[in-house]
């Protein structure tokens, strides 16, 4: 594995010298763009400038996880820096310390973008609902398709600076349900003498005591920021912890356990990962977890969020894993770092300040970060209500701090870091249940259950209950580290599932759903074993459960089981029989499946009655509306009314009871059916009150039996209750 990584590490210098002494225009990206990778259970963004901030003018975006659902972001922001000593710039400057930071503000000052890239393994496969192209906004993530790849995708981005470090990143991204849930990242740092965005090479002279860092904020996450005090929207109230103490000891550990291993046996392996803690503000009830005490108690921030170290080379010319790396593995306040301007003279003390931090010291002093636990430091026990924020008194948060270094590269050379980025926690099923439960006591007092803990006892506490189940999340991203470990030192040639069919269709009908599709690539495979139909009912962001298994050599079903007047979403997976997967080494042992979000339907899909021969036949459902009973009307689908036996093509225009035009619906997909979630034009929810409907026929029937022609109508009044 050596020779190979020294011989990567070599082609990479190789084909970056080329790149930038062959290339006649100087290569450049915005600093804006963004490769989105959208594969796994885990989604994020690649930015152009080598660092990742998550705002996006409307909210913090990134490390959605899980992906199914919506607000699920956990991203804020990696604040990540280089620096380096006794150093002579271009212009001859001799700097003691000199440091930038890896951000936006910097492009075209100190740091250079020159690509992103995206490749992928196969083609996005297509996916219609009844016409419509639900990947549509999807084909421009990948630029070019590699056959010949691993991973599912591949993020490269490649970055000058302008002390002559150039950064090449590699992200790989899988869809295997076992590893889909982080992002595998190589960073390569060469000394390539570049220091602008044109192909000349500026330096040729070693870089000495190089170190380089970030210290990465977590939201963990948007959803529960939203069911709180909202400010831990940006992170505000984030705990960090770390693992790894005993790294050094096992470093030459062979990793051929299985997964009945005990994880907490793996405290080894070198991490620091995140969550959301109680906020001072919030005293009616514990925070821990977000429950929805709005609604049911759902754990709306069930969320862990990390990064694992894989590997560090231990210099240019040894690329043996460095039991001594990171310099530091920690935490430290979210918005207290060195500045350093400009890079002028003037910045020389916020240089020394920013190698300082790199180099292990907390900024700007130890009240603000250190290489403990701070959980178990300063949280006595799960159901403190002490406010991480608090402790270090920056408003900002807390940030995962990680560094690497010192490094000396010549001219030509190259240090190596692997890290992985996961998230990972409570699922939605559990987070339900749980949530239900404690929401349910916590209404009433005299409740004191008892309540199941994950290993089997009781508890009369409901705190104690639902926090001991989210703090499992700690196993769950420490299981996901150790698959990622797993899967780098496997060379990512984890167990491969099939390729997912071409292209899914699925259409409305009268009496049934019909979906059809295109035969997976991997058909051909002794392997393959068939597809796997799943639907959701309601919304695209639910649980999906499994209705159906289709042999090879079939490729279509009937959806017999709709009810009309609910909405459906699909996707079809295509499924082998596990002969590839039976040692359990990388993951358990059994079938493998396709990605789920390759053919996952965003479009409902929904029975479509004919419409009725008389306009007299024309019924609104639920009429009276009322939000009370919402639960016992269109599943998932809040505010969600019907007009039933329509004409196939006709104007539904809609107002109030004082005649204010509101609304008006186009219908003309020739069903008697048509659904309207009670927005006005603009947009807004209306409010309770009389309504009255205006439906014109807008097209003669074909068929004698209809009783109406082009230009009839009728007017119908319902009610809506909020």
């Amino acid at each position: 594995m050596m020779d190979k990584r020294i011989n990567m590490k070599r082609s990479i210098f190789t084909l970056l010298l080329a790149f930038l002494i062959c290339s006649n225009l100087p290569a450049q990206v915005g600093e804006s763009e963004k490769s989105y990778i959208r594969v796994g259970e885990l989604q994020s963004h690649i930015s152009a400038y080598g660092s990742e901030r998550a705002w996006n003018e409307s909210y913090y975006e990134g490390l959605k996880w899980p992906a199914d659902y919506r607000f699920t972001d956990n991203a804020v922001i990696k604040r990540a820096w280089i620096a380096v000593e006794d150093y002579t710039d271009a212009d001859g400057v001799f700097w003691e310390y000199w440091a930038t930071n890896i951000s936006k503000g910097y492009v075209g000052n100190s740091i250079f973008p020159m690509q992103l890239h995206q490749s992928a393994k196969f083609e996005l496969p297509a996916v219609y609902v009844d016409g419509v192209d639900c990947n549509l906004p999807y084909y421009g993530d990948y630029d070019t398709i590699d056959v010949n790849q691993i991973a599912d995708r591949i993020v490269t981005n490649v970055v000058n600076t302008s002390c002559g470090l150039t950064m090449t990143l590699r992200v790989h991204a899988f869809s295997q349900q076992y590893h889909d849930d982080y992002l595998i990242k190589e960073f390569i740092f060469t000394n390539t003498g570049n220091t602008d965005y044109d192909s000349d090479i500026e330096l040729t002279v070693p870089l000495t005591g190089v170190r380089i860092g970030w210290s990465t904020r977590y939201s963990v996450s948007r959803d529960g920021a939203s069911k709180s005090d909202n400010q831990q929207s940006w992170g505000k109230h984030t705990w960090v912890t770390r693992r790894g103490e005993e790294y050094s000891s096992h470093i030459n550990d062979v990793l051929n356990f299985t997964e009945n291993t005990s994880w907490t046996d793996l405290d080894w392996i070198r991490c620091g990962f995140s969550w959301m803690g109680q906020s001072e503000t919030v005293t009616k009830y514990d925070m821990i977890g977000a429950p929805d005490v709005r609604a049911q108690g759902r754990l709306s921030g069930p969320q862990f969020a990390g990064t694992a170290v894989l590997h560090v080379d231990k210099s240019a010319t040894d690329d043996s894993d460095n039991a001594q790396q990171p310099t530091t593995l920690g935490w430290h306040a979210g918005d207290t770092y060195p500045s350093v301007g400009e890079l002028r003279d003037t910045d020389r003390i916020g240089m020394s300040q920013v190698y300082e931090m790199l180099s292990g010291q907390p900024y700007p002093n130890e009240n603000y970060g250190g290489s403990f636990r701070m959980d178990e430091r300063y949280l006595p026990s799960i159901t403190a209500k002490v406010d991480p924020y608090t402790v270090h008194g920056d408003g900002g948060g807390t940030n995962v701090w990680i560094t690497y270094g010192p490094f000396d590269l010549d001219h030509g050379e190259s240090i190596r870091i692997v890290e992985a980025e996961a998230v990972n926690g409570l699922g939605r099923a559990k987070c339900n249940e749980i949530g239900n439960r404690w929401m349910q006591a916590d209404m009433d007092p005299n409740d004191k259950g008892p309540f199941i803990l994950p290993d089997g006892t009781e508890t009369d506490d409901r705190d104690i209950y639902k926090n001991t189940w989210f703090y499992t999340g700690m196993d769950s991203i420490m299981l996901v580290f150790s698959r990622a470990l797993r899967n780098y030192n496997m060379d990512f040639n984890i167990p491969q599932p099939p390729l997912p069919p071409k292209a899914f269709y699925v259409n409305s009908g009268g009496d049934k759903i019909n979906l059809s599709w295109s035969a997976s690539p991997s058909e051909l495979d002794p392997n393959f074993a068939g597809y796997r139909i799943y639907r959701g009912v309601g919304k695209p962001d639910t649980s999906y459960n499994l209705i159906a298994e289709i042999p090879v050599g079939v490729g279509m079903y009937e959806d017999r089981t709709a009810i009309r007047g609910f909405a459906y979403y699909y996707y079809i997976t295509a499924v082998n029989y596990g002969l590839n997967n039976t040692d359990g080494i990388a993951n358990p042992i059994g079938p493998l499946e396709s990605g789920r979000f390759y053919t996952k339907t965003t479009e409902p899909a929904n029975l479509q009655r004919k419409p009725a021969e008389t306009l007299d036949a024309i019924r609104i459902v639920p009429n009276p509306y009322n939000i009370r009973n919402r639960n016992l009307q269109y599943t998932g689908e809040d505010d969600k009314m019907m007009f039933l036996n329509i004409p196939g093509y006709c104007k539904i225009r809609i107002y109030s009871e004082r005649g204010d035009l509101i609304n008006t619906i186009i219908h003309n997909n020739g069903s008697g059916d048509q659904a309207w979630f009670l927005t006005t034009s603009s947009r807004q929810v209306v409010v309770s009150g009389i309504y009255i409907a205006h439906i014109e026929v807008t097209q003669d029937p074909e068929d004698t039996a209809y009783t109406y022609k082009k230009g009839d109508s009728v007017y119908k009044k319902f009610i809506v209750i909020r």
